[in-house]
């Protein structure tokens, strides 16, 4: 039996303390009607005997202790899920948008998901071609794998998602592809950018987007990324398509967390945050993945506006001990107006030996990243040389690394914006900028392919 309260004690921050409550459970939804009849929804965060802690979703403004009335529902967040998901715009909290009505469910689904099976789970393995080098050749995007994007303020990472979702395919194959987006305090501009892409490629009837604006309340954010994994969730293991999940901007949700924290009078942990963050990122990056048995696949690719450029921050710091590797974006890359800005050093794919080789990619795939990484990398250090001893002072081996380093950024991670390379273009590329150095410095490389390719 529903029960309706008035017994609000408190309001601190996005927080409501009700008293006397009996039979609440944690996580359990709530809804909220102010003395002027405004209509909010709530979970349950803390029970303490008869004592009830409620986060509210749109903000506790206007609430007061006097005349509020609380109803607990009795059943956890649920998102009503059917195909027509697909072309739909939805709020933060899952509610259209877009002039459109509710959707007609076939089922409702709780957002906080239900954990993988872990003799399940299969290894991602599956090759997915983005058309960006960078990432194609270097630290290669497999299917079911979760891959961060690393970025700063100001850096093109809409752009470079935007891309992402735009071109990726497996090779070879038609299949059903969706992309769930979720905005976390995104601007008004960020938001119609995505629209807009979305609309020019003809990839919106296959888009399902949750937005939650920088002017929409901060505690709807703690709910958005689970409802738009709940909507991946279904589409690929119900409906047997590949889902690509893009949650941006974590550092946003992270802020939410902190702000409940601070509310809660929580002892905080590293620079602020909640001692849980870790835990609760685990929860979310975690639903990503292949299931054995299942055609349909979820991809997740979260993006972290690093504060100050600084990827030790808790944020991403946590982050990359959870996903299976990371696109870094370099600001100095950016400056020289290359795009995409990889910085292909500090990146890593943990999985991307699974999805690469012969039969998937090309049998010398691993042999060329590996020596076209240890070339840039030699290149690099010789540049800081050079800014103490001169660019004379170099041997003439040395020279032509210096100069395989520019033209490694200028022709290899440079690409247009519209500009779509399949995993062939990429490798002859890399084929013809190692060509450009001696034989006997290809180390890293395999005879057999040199042979075959070298100078070709």
């Amino acid at each position: 039996m529903i029960k309706e309260y008035t017994s609000v004690k408190d309001v601190i921050g996005p927080l409501m303390i009700v008293e006397d409550v009996s039979d609440v459970m944690y996580g359990e939804i709530v809804e909220i009607t102010t003395a002027s009849g405004d209509k909010r929804l709530g979970q349950v965060l803390e029970i303490n005997d008869t004592v009830a802690v409620v986060q509210v979703f749109q903000g506790t403004t206007g609430i007061d202790t006097q005349s509020t009335k609380v109803r607990f529902t009795a059943e956890t967040m649920k998102l009503s899920v059917s195909p027509e998901l697909l072309g739909r715009v939805f709020n933060g909290l899952g509610h259209p948008i877009d002039g459109q009505p509710e959707v007609i469910p076939e089922k409702r689904i709780d957002v906080n998901g239900a954990a993988m099976n872990p003799f399940s789970r299969d290894n991602p393995a599956e090759f997915i071609q983005t058309g960006i080098s960078a990432i194609d050749l270097m630290n290669t995007l497999v299917r079911g794998q979760k891959l961060p994007i690393f970025s700063g303020s100001g850096l093109p990472h809409n752009k470079l998602a935007a891309q992402i979702a735009r071109q990726a395919k497996v090779r070879g194959k038609d299949e059903n592809f969706a992309v769930v987006f979720a905005a976390m305090g995104i601007t008004n501009e960020e938001a119609l950018f995505f629209k807009q892409e979305f609309e020019k490629s003809g990839a919106l009837n296959n888009v399902v987007m949750f937005l939650n604006l920088a002017n929409d309340p901060a505690i709807e954010r703690i709910i958005t990324p689970r409802i738009a994994l709940t909507a991946g969730e279904y589409l690929a293991y119900e409906k047997d398509m590949h889902v690509l999940v893009i949650l941006t901007d974590m550092t946003n949700y992270c802020e939410s967390l902190r702000e409940i924290a601070a509310a809660r009078n929580e002892v905080p942990g590293r620079r602020g945050y909640p001692g849980y963050m870790y835990t609760d990122l685990a929860s979310l990056y975690e639903r990503a993945g292949r299931i054995k048995n299942k055609v349909g696949t979820l991809t997740q690719m979260p993006i972290i506006s690093m504060p100050d450029d600084d990827i030790t921050h808790p944020i991403p710091d946590l982050t990359g001990y959870i996903t299976e590797g990371q696109f870094v974006l370099s600001r100095d890359l950016h400056r020289k107006g290359i795009f995409a800005p990889v910085d292909v050093l500090p990146s890593l794919s943990r999985l991307m030996n699974g999805g690469i080789g012969d039969g998937k990619t090309r049998a010398d795939h691993s042999n060329v990243s590996n020596q076209l990484y240890a070339a840039y990398a030699h290149g690099r250090e010789l540049r800081d040389l050079v800014a103490v001893i001169g660019k004379e002072s170099l041997s003439e081996i040395d020279q032509k690394y210096l100069e395989f380093a520019d033209e490694y950024e200028s022709q290899f991670i440079n690409q247009g914006y519209h500009e779509e390379r399949d995993i062939e273009e990429t490798l002859t590329l890399g084929w013809s900028l190692l060509s450009k150095l001696p034989k006997e410095e290809l180390k890293r490389v395999d005879s057999k392919f040199i042979e075959k390719y070298y100078g070709k």
